[in-house]
């Protein structure tokens, strides 16, 4: 007798607590639509890379985007971090089940998963940052000139060098990370062909450890000022130089990070994700949505230099005023920074 009671009073619980859920759900969409004016907003969600939403870097800058559309825009936003590539598959599979109008895949590793989620989900739009879109029409990939932003720290890190030796630290020796050093490389040559650049992969995008140990190396052979295009592991070349203290620079990259050591960064080679981001969901919002690779370069306002809050005043007039027309130069066509190691032999600096 007990037990049948017993087992009524459970049957009973399921079906409260299945119905709670139920009203729960619908509350939201109800929501959803008066906020919308009857019109239920755009709902975008961002799947980040490892590395985490606070990476002052990659992801962070993504986050960033999303965040400005949902004040600017009125879209609902949400993020999803990885913390293994074993969760790219499972992330944006469940962001598109759950009715997302777009999902962002923060990072080119994500291109299989992608490829693999997205025609499962043709209502959805996807858009891949930093690959190049799959052949799929609800897809965009959104690529950067990484080379054009990074040949302006370059410039600047060898103009501002008193040892005539500036440094660089990359992630993964990858052809994307490559266009950072090719950049970087080819803006130093521009300001003074005698400034020897010293180069070193961490291997790992998350290793702070490893990111200060390369930088530390490079302070050792002679370099005052290295530039990082590693991710969270960047931290570490921003630590060293900290710890080095005057007359020793990191320059940031993705994000400004000129205020994580302020005074050490001479500048950042900003990434503008966010910009993307921001742009991709207006874009959709307006029915602008198109499948296919959008680049965004130095004219787009997708690459550039930090303001340089805190070292500006440290920085010659005249070396600013070169920065002011490498830039026109570049946005305008005049000068092609190059995208590989091997075009560097051969680029020719553009006359100031």
């Amino acid at each position: 007798m007990n037990t049948k009671r017993n087992k009524r009073l459970w049957l009973l619980g399921l079906v409260l607590i299945s119905v709670a859920g139920c009203n729960s759900t619908q509350q939201a969409d109800q929501g959803s639509k008066q906020a919308g004016g009857g019109k239920a907003p755009l709902q975008a969600a961002l799947v980040l890379d490892t590395g985490g939403v606070d990476d002052k870097s990659f992801n962070a800058g993504a986050w960033a985007g999303l965040q400005r559309a949902m004040k600017q825009l009125g879209v609902k936003g949400r993020y999803a971090e990885s913390q293994t590539p074993a969760d790219y598959k499972t992330n944006l599979t469940q962001f598109a089940s759950n009715g997302y109008d777009v999902v962002f895949a923060i990072g080119y590793k994500m291109a299989d998963a992608l490829k693999e989620v997205a025609p499962q989900f043709p209502n959805v739009k996807f858009a891949i940052v930093d690959s190049e879109a799959p052949n799929l029409p609800n897809c965009e990939g959104l690529v950067f000139k990484e080379e054009q932003g990074s040949f302006l720290a370059g410039f600047l890190a060898a103009s501002m060098s008193k040892t005539k030796k500036i440094g660089f630290v990359g992630g993964e020796q990858i052809p994307l990370i490559e266009k950072f050093e090719a950049g970087y490389m080819a803006g130093a040559k521009t300001a003074d062909p005698s400034v020897q650049v010293l180069s070193a992969y961490t291997g790992d995008w998350n290793d702070l450890e490893k990111g200060k140990l390369d930088a530390n190396q490079e302070f050792a052979s002679g370099a005052d000022i290295i530039y990082h295009a590693a991710g969270k592991a960047g931290l570490g070349v921003i630590e060293a130089a900290r710890e080095k203290g005057d007359g020793y620079y990191a320059i940031g990259v993705d994000q400004d990070q000129d205020q994580v050591a302020k005074g050490r960064v001479l500048t950042s080679m900003v990434k503008h994700v966010d910009n993307a981001i921001f742009d991709t969901i207006q874009r959709l919002q307006q029915d602008q949505f198109t499948p296919g690779t959008r680049v965004y370069g130095l004219k787009e306002s997708g690459v550039g230099l930090s303001e340089m809050k805190y070292t500006r005043n440290q920085i010659p007039s005249a070396v600013l005023e070169k920065l002011q027309k490498l830039t026109r130069m570049i946005a305008d066509g005049q000068a092609v920074p190059p995208t590989t190691l091997e075009g560097v032999k051969s680029f020719t600096p553009p006359k100031l």
